[in-house]
């Protein structure tokens, strides 16, 4: 769901003027000497403003230095209309993205239908900015859209489309879910929910409040949310594929692609490799429910995972 994250325009014109490090809530800390071969300027690692945005950005980064590679962490930053500029100008070089929100809400084109599909359109977009892909993983963080769990066994709702089957409809969301066809303006343009009415519910914690109490019908959470695997929650089947996949995919800057070279690439390759959602939802509750910080959650998992 990562089209949720919007700057302002005032935002914008804040980091333009006071430059992106001044913005970052991250640390620029965790350079270490250089393995020979592998050393020059640090690359610049970038997270968006969210959990499992700066938990990926710490996988990568821890895995880049023990590989002995310099890295710069410039994380937490904003949205993307925030971070594209600094991408492309080369001021910020590798950030984990995700691939249908990059292409619908970065590039404002409709996305592909499969993984694959996602990534070479992907790839054509950012080309033009000097900027590449490595493979995407097979971890998504998506919009994924869930009700009670005791409405869901009533009245004999597993799908989107099953919703037709309640008299009234009420979803839950951040302002600009109303108007996008990946939520609320899917629901009524392609689900063709008539019984459905929109409530903005700008923070998380408020709309899960509003659904448990019965307030609101449905609401929007990432798919790696805990919420996901709650058992008083059902995930809804988006059975007619408004939300695009979401597979996360290292965005890097080309000039780095092509002075780091091979090795680089496998590096980073590896990681992507071993991401799964699954992965990525245990992560996110270590941060978000246990109180753990991403960079301790990052290393934990690189070590288990052998990288």
């Amino acid at each position: 769901m990562r089209w949720f994250r919007n700057a302002s325009v005032v935002a914008v014109a804040v980091a333009a003027t006071l430059g992106l490090a001044a913005c970052g809530g991250g640390s620029d800390s965790g350079d270490k000497p250089a393995a020979q071969g592998k050393g020059g300027a640090p690359i610049v690692v970038a997270s968006f403003n969210f959990t499992d945005s700066q938990i990926l950005a710490e996988i990568y980064a821890q895995a880049l230095e023990a590989k002995g590679y310099p890295v710069t962490r410039k994380l937490n930053l904003g949205s993307r209309e925030l971070i594209y500029p600094s991408l492309k100008s080369g001021e910020l070089q590798f950030i984990p993205e995700y691939q249908g929100a990059a292409i619908t809400t970065g590039f404002g084109k409709e996305a592909g239908k499969t993984a694959q599909e996602e990534h070479d359109q992907l790839a054509k977009l950012f080309e033009p900015s000097g900027v590449g892909l490595l493979n995407f993983a097979a971890a998504e963080d998506k919009n994924t859209y869930i009700v009670k769990s005791d409405l869901a066994k009533e009245k004999g709702i597993a799908s989107i489309s099953d919703l037709k089957k309640l008299d009234k409809v009420v979803m839950a969301g951040p302002p600009e879910c109303e108007k996008r066809l990946p939520c609320f303006q899917g629901f009524k343009d392609v689900y063709k929910l008539t019984n459905a009415t929109f409530q903005t519910i700008q923070e998380a914690g408020p709309r899960v409040e509003q659904l448990k109490s019965g307030a609101v019908t449905v609401i929007p959470v990432d798919s790696v949310s805990p919420l996901t695997g709650d058992s008083n929650y059902t995930v809804l089947k988006d059975d007619l594929n408004i939300v695009p996949t979401e597979n996360v995919v290292p965005a890097v800057n080309k000039k780095v692609l092509d002075e780091r070279g091979a090795d680089f690439a496998t590096a980073v390759n590896a990681v992507s490799a071993k991401l799964t959602t699954d992965v990525m939802r245990d992560l996110n509750k270590k941060v978000d429910s246990d109180g753990e910080k991403a960079a301790d959650v990052a290393k934990d998992w690189l070590s288990q995972a052998g990288l």
